[in-house]
């Protein structure tokens, strides 16, 4: 059992930058594939980037490369998510989540059922 706590989130201008953390529980942590999706209200959760569980790789939405950067400190049970140059467009409820090492799959890393365990969200707003 993985339970997931995400921080960070606020009000920030465009240009602006902000550092999502997502603190894990449970001694398995760090074996699991970490990710951050996020959602815009009545829309569909999308993918934003995933890392695997030694930190080595890490995967991208084609519109979040070269401007967020996902890390992990396994010793910290904390995974995060460095966004800069945002945008308004950017806004939306961002949620981090903890998958199976075999999701790690090109047709798999990128769905949101791919995914376990999922936090409670945090509200990133960029404001123009």
């Amino acid at each position: 059992q993985v339970q997931l706590v995400e921080s960070g989130g606020g009000l920030v201008q465009t240009g602006g930058s902000l550092r999502l953390s997502c603190a894990a529980s449970g001694r398995t942590f760090s074996s699991y594939v970490m990710a951050w999706f996020r959602q815009v209200r009545g829309k569909e959760r999308e993918f934003v980037g995933a890392i695997t569980w030694s930190g080595g790789s890490t995967d991208y939405a084609d519109s979040v490369k070269g401007r967020f950067t996902i890390s992990r400190d396994n010793a910290k049970n904390t995974v995060y998510l460095q966004m800069d140059s945002l945008k308004p467009e950017h806004t939306a409820v961002y949620y981090c989540a903890a998958g199976e090492a075999g999701v790690w799959l090109p047709y798999l890393v990128r769905k949101s059922t791919s995914y376990k365990y999922w936090g409670q969200g945090t509200q990133v707003t960029v404001s123009s």
